[in-house]
């Protein structure tokens, strides 16, 4: 087998440019390897710290309150990581979750209001602050978007109408 070409290819540990023959590269240092990974490991952290889904909903098939038309169910997460008390990358508050996120979608689906809203976060105080150490932080939302399509009658579980008063007496009438 021939050597059919070299390239010379400087390389950043050495003092002296190393030979490449047959266009194959030597495999880069062990410390250039960790670098690497540590790199696409942030870039999939910080690409992986929110997420939002959504699903139209049938109106027929979701009971909601009456006045109101379901469109879709969503959910916001968000997470974030941390090493040694450092988030990667940070920001994870219902504040996020319930108003940046799961309303900023509902709205931009058309809906009016969000029924049936729920919501949690993993606490920053207490025993909870030792996942801070090596671990994670979460916030979780999610709810039915709906629109308002008629205004609702407050006074319909009263009862019925009372009944109107007779018309008075004509005259030749008795009592």
């Amino acid at each position: 087998m021939g050597v059919t070409g070299a390239i010379a290819v400087a390389d950043r540990t050495a003092a002296a440019p190393m030979m490449v023959v047959g266009g194959v590269l030597p495999s880069p240092p062990m410390s250039t390897r960790w670098l690497h990974l540590g790199v696409a490991s942030a870039v999939a952290l910080g690409a992986a710290c929110s997420s939002i889904s959504t699903v139209r909903l049938q109106p027929d098939q979701v009971a909601v309150a009456p006045g109101l038309r379901p469109l879709a169910a969503i959910q916001a997460d968000v997470i974030s990581g941390y090493v040694l008390f450092v988030p990667l990358p940070g920001g994870v508050d219902l504040d996020r979750a319930v108003n940046r996120m799961l309303i900023v979608a509902a709205k931009t689906m058309g809906a009016d209001k969000i029924v049936d809203l729920r919501f949690s976060v993993t606490p920053e105080h207490g025993i909870y602050a030792l996942r801070r150490l090596l671990g994670w932080r979460s916030a979780h939302a999610s709810g039915i978007a709906v629109q308002v399509v008629a205004p609702t009658d407050d006074s319909a579980d009263q009862g019925p109408e009372p009944t109107p008063a007779a018309p008075p007496a004509g005259p030749g009438a008795t009592p």
